[in-house]
């Protein structure tokens, strides 16, 4: 299991939900922290948290849906002059819930894939070069085990279009210690899963953030949250080492 002490971590959508848990839990254990929400002002009481653990943390405010405005947020980061060691991707949107899903708008899809997908992606080619010449990396795009629900076609294609383009990438990663994976957080109670999901935030550690500490070189699994809720980090890392292996897609 790898020690994230001292290293650099960005984190999307940090400022509350799944994201904030991630950012303190390895803020918990000494990692410093470039925290991106769509405003500073969102930011600031997650960034008061991490910083009274220790630890160095910066804002990283930017609109995901605008690729010029990812791009400059990016080249901030580079400004920052820190090695970026572990990214987790994440941020995302679900639009809308269409009852009436064959009236679904283009507009749905948009947004999502700006969101979701093309994003995060964003994000991890830019990191991905970098990693490979130090050596060392770490990236977790966040999915979603949604299926079956056509209400949702915006939000379920973009996750799958993200499932297919981290795992095709994935497979020129695998082998290296720039390991680059998926998870999902499961059905949580946050902004975007709604006041009704069985599941709170908390029930995402440590399985939303086992990508960051395994030490094995393979990328190209999907990390189910639930299936490490109640271990520690090493029982999560042992669990996901021994038994994760290649992701085939979400659906069965």
């Amino acid at each position: 299991m790898i020690d994230v002490k001292g290293r650099w971590a960005l984190i999307t959508g940090a400022s509350r939900g799944i994201g904030c848990g991630a950012a303190l839990f390895l803020a918990e254990r000494g990692c410093n922290l470039i925290l991106h929400a769509r405003t500073e002002a969102n930011l600031k009481k997650v960034l008061s948290e991490a910083r009274a653990l220790g630890v160095k943390a910066y804002p990283a405010a930017c609109e995901l849906s605008d690729p010029e405005a990812v791009k400059a947020m990016l080249e901030r980061i580079d400004a920052l002059g820190v090695p970026v060691d572990i990214v987790l991707n994440n941020a995302g949107v679900q639009v809308a819930y269409r009852t009436d899903c064959l009236s679904t708008p283009p507009e749905d899809y948009e947004t999502s894939f700006l969101i979701n997908t093309i994003a995060p992606m964003m994000i991890t080619y830019h990191f991905v070069p970098p990693m490979q010449a130090r050596g060392f990396g770490r990236i977790v795009n966040t999915t979603s085990g949604i299926r079956r629900e056509p209400e949702q076609a915006g939000y379920s294609a973009s996750k799958a279009a993200l499932d297919k383009v981290t795992v095709d990438l994935a497979t020129v990663l695998d082998g290296t210690d720039v390991l680059l994976n998926l998870t999902d957080p499961g059905w949580c109670r946050t902004d975007l899963g709604g006041p009704n999901a069985p599941n709170s935030p908390e029930s995402s550690l440590p399985g939303v953030v086992v990508g960051v500490f395994i030490d094995d070189r393979r990328s190209g699994r999907c990390f189910t949250a639930p299936d490490y809720h109640g271990m520690t980090i090493e029982q999560a890392v042992a669990h996901a080492e021994a038994h994760s292996g290649p992701y085939h897609g979400s659906l069965d």
